[in-house]
């Protein structure tokens, strides 16, 4: 309730915290603050998710307004005293959007909205906001983690910045805040009683049961890492700089039809990040990411030769002062039988320098990382930790399958790119500390 009106809001938390009552209370004060030029479209995905906010608004409208508020059932809309408009309304095609086209409204609320496999149709609903200079437009979606959203909810709105911290959201050109809430600190329902409901919904569903109760966005059902990543833990705001005394490297897994993933990672001597959290020492900050993924199709790559790639790794490390240098995949230093060389040669040529990660057994690699992500925010271990600017590693790593037939690898027919290249800079990492400790 607190956040200017010029910012657009993601609800986002577990089940249980309040979300759909504050959006009717941010309804409601948008009615008294603009009356009769207040027009407002509350959507879900089908009529009957109406029900529950339609009793919602009954209560808190009548409370306030007695029979002066009026409610068209049939229309599914309310006109309340001071001339102010909310209609309840059903969206789950684009035929079904042929009843909001060309209608204005000045805020669009739109709840669950991680029923929508795609946020398509609640992106052409952005052409209805309309209103007089002095009105503010807004939208605010609300959402559990877990749904068949959750994968573009996560990547638009829970990783581009902490919770209650103000970005830019690409694709509306809007300012957004991501605000999570949790039944755990909503004073008005029975918390125990509602816990112990939560855990009998899911009693061979621990994933799911941490969406519900913690509100993680991290979860990804049976996925690899599901069990090692969280938010809270592992996602640390963007850096401006890495500080003086901090070790820089490269880690990077080569694509051309796949995507091409190189990291900048920065490891901790063992003192406080300049987002002012403590890191243990050996503790490995990935603090910049550039893939080459078509947009919206994390498997595919843009086809970009050796040194245009290298050219973007070079820029990349002049904007942190890191060195051009790192390790990478293996493959690449095979020598492809021309007067090239290998692509590792290729690179050389190009001002960046690679050596090989040693991969050796992928399971052993893989069993490394999730160490470092279990163990991260403890003072006497290392941990992984990845910037929130790490679009693609969000987008992909939390939600990466296990190999059916080898469930202790990662299934590589997915998007698995960032995650090779984060195991290869954690295999520097371990083969380091191996040495440290034998000698």
């Amino acid at each position: 309730m607190l956040v200017p009106e010029q910012v657009d809001l993601f609800l986002g938390g577990g089940r249980g915290g309040g979300k759909s009552y504050a959006l009717a209370l941010l309804a409601l004060r948008h009615i008294e603050q603009y009356g009769v030029r207040a027009r407002i479209l509350y959507i879900r995905k089908t009529y009957k998710g109406l029900a529950d906010f339609e009793l919602l608004t009954r209560e808190l409208f009548g409370t306030i307004y007695g029979q002066a508020a009026r409610y068209n059932a049939a229309e599914h809309v309310w006109r309340l005293p001071n001339g102010g408009y909310l209609e309840l309304g059903q969206l789950e095609t684009h035929a079904d959007y042929a009843k909001y086209q060309g209608r204005s409204f000045t805020l669009l609320i739109a709840d669950e909205v991680g029923q929508f496999a795609s946020p398509d149709l609640l992106d052409l609903l952005r052409s209805n906001l309309r209103g007089p200079a002095d009105v503010p437009v807004r939208v605010v979606l609300a959402a559990n983690p877990g749904g068949p959203g959750h994968h573009w909810i996560a990547k638009r709105y829970v990783f581009r910045a902490a919770p209650w911290s103000p970005f830019l959201e690409p694709k509306s050109k809007r300012q957004w805040l991501y605000a999570p809430s949790t039944f755990a600190t909503n004073a008005f329902i029975d918390r125990a009683q509602y816990q112990e409901q939560l855990e009998a919904a899911c009693p061979h569903d621990p994933e799911l049961l941490r969406a519900w109760t913690l509100g993680d966005w991290t979860v990804a059902r049976g996925a690899y890492f599901a069990t090692v990543i969280d938010e809270d833990r592992n996602a640390v705001d963007p850096w401006t700089q890495i500080p003086d005394g901090w070790d820089a490297y490269l880690t990077h897994d080569f694509g051309s039809s796949a995507p091409s993933a190189t990291y900048l990672v920065a490891k901790s001597p063992g003192e406080l990040g300049p987002d002012g959290r403590f890191y243990a020492r050996d503790s490995l900050v990935l603090v910049d990411e550039l893939v080459t993924a078509k947009r919206d199709r994390p498997n595919e790559g843009l086809g970009w030769t050796v040194p245009v790639l290298a050219e973007e790794i070079r820029r990349m490390c002049d904007r942190w002062e890191a060195p051009p240098a790192g390790v990478a995949d293996d493959a690449i230093f095979a020598r492809s039988g021309h007067s090239i060389g290998s692509i590792a040669n290729e690179f050389s040529r190009s001002g960046v320098f690679f050596t090989p990660a040693k991969k050796a057994d992928r399971i052993s690699g893989w069993q490394i990382m999730r160490r470092l992500l279990a163990d991260a925010g403890k003072p006497d271990v290392p941990g992984l930790y990845v910037s929130r600017a790490a679009s693609y590693f969000w987008e992909t790593v939390p939600f990466l399958p296990r190999d059916e037939k080898r469930v202790d690898d990662v299934d590589s027919s997915g998007p698995d790119h960032a995650a090779d290249a984060v195991r290869y800079g954690c295999l520097r990492q371990s083969a380091q500390l191996v040495a440290v400790e034998w000698f």
